[in-house]
């Protein structure tokens, strides 16, 4: 095989809690994550040599500072595969917005480099590689609804959530990861999601049980630093979603809806109303491939201990 082409899809946490920071700098976490249809396309082609990387965004860089870069090049070393690689990748995912783009893109780089040259790896093997790249890559491997825990790597599958319609807006700001976690007050923090109960409300089918559940602690760090995201959230909620909420580090906010009308109302709305740069309406999205939710993969790594 020559060529190849997939898509890596999106993600929104559902809730996101962090436990502790460790000594390593990392921060433990537990968190409930959802793909959504939002997608970029990527097509691989074997090349003689060197990584190349075609992409119609002028924000991304093209060099080892793409994580498509750091992730062909950790499974060429690893597997000693001496051919290069061109890459085209069509760009609709937010760039630097919680909702794990660039993360995606690894995971599709490490994926269609699998499939490319006949590694024969399995999930489990290509999910642990992907921790080596960064904390969300196993679960863009995974893919689906899960639940992940330790800095994000413990990962348990579980079955999709009530069909909804799901909001996302990205307002015109960009936030860094590294400054809401090395800003964020464990110690201030005065509740905690339920992470468990919504584990248990998705496990029963429970649309209801999910939403009034979202909660993202990493909130009390980006909201005061960007009152937009606060704005999109309350306007969200007047709107008729069950619940509003960041994704991530932020600065995505998504709404999810029971009704496609008052979806597609909301998002005429929020876009109209300019607090928002990129505005989608999309809904949940499953890997056709993803694991048995009663599986468990715990992806431990000696380089985070």
């Amino acid at each position: 095989m020559d060529g190849y082409q997939t898509k890596a899809y999106a993600k929104i946490n559902l809730g996101l809690d962090v436990v502790k920071r460790l000594p390593n700098g990392y921060h433990q976490v537990k968190m409930i994550m959802q793909n959504i249809g939002i997608h970029d396309e990527l097509t691989f082609e074997k090349a003689e040599h060197a990584v190349t990387i075609l992409t119609d965004s002028e924000e991304l860089p093209t060099d080892k500072n793409n994580l498509i870069h750091k992730a062909a090049g950790y499974m060429f070393d690893k597997y000693s595969i001496s051919s290069g690689l061109r890459v085209r990748l069509r760009k609709n995912i937010p760039i630097a917005a919680g909702l794990a783009g660039g993360s995606a893109d690894a995971a599709a780089t490490m994926k269609g480099i699998n499939i490319l040259f006949g590694l024969g790896l399995s999930t489990e093997e290509l999910m642990e590689n992907g921790s080596a790249i960064g904390a969300d890559v196993p679960y863009c491997i995974l893919g689906g609804t899960a639940l992940a825990e330790g800095i994000g790597e413990k990962l348990t599958p579980l079955p999709p959530i009530p069909a909804c319609h799901i909001l996302i807006a990205k307002p015109d700001i960009n936030v860094s990861t590294k400054y809401v976690y090395e800003h964020l007050d464990l110690q201030a923090l005065t509740r905690h999601p339920d992470i468990d109960g919504m584990t248990e409300s998705i496990k029963s089918g429970q649309l209801e049980g999910i939403t009034k559940r979202m909660e993202n602690v990493l909130e009390t760090v980006t909201i005061p630093a960007y009152p937009v995201i606060a704005d999109i959230k309350e306007r969200m909620l007047c709107l008729g979603a069950e619940n509003s909420l960041m994704s991530g580090s932020g600065p995505t906010v998504f709404g999810i809806f029971r009704n496609r009308n008052t979806a597609e109302h909301a998002y005429g709305e929020i876009l109209a109303s300019k607090l928002a740069r990129q505005v989608f309406l999309t809904p949940q999205y499953r890997p056709p491939e993803r694991l048995q939710p009663d599986e468990t993969t715990n992806m431990l790594q000696e380089r985070h201990r």
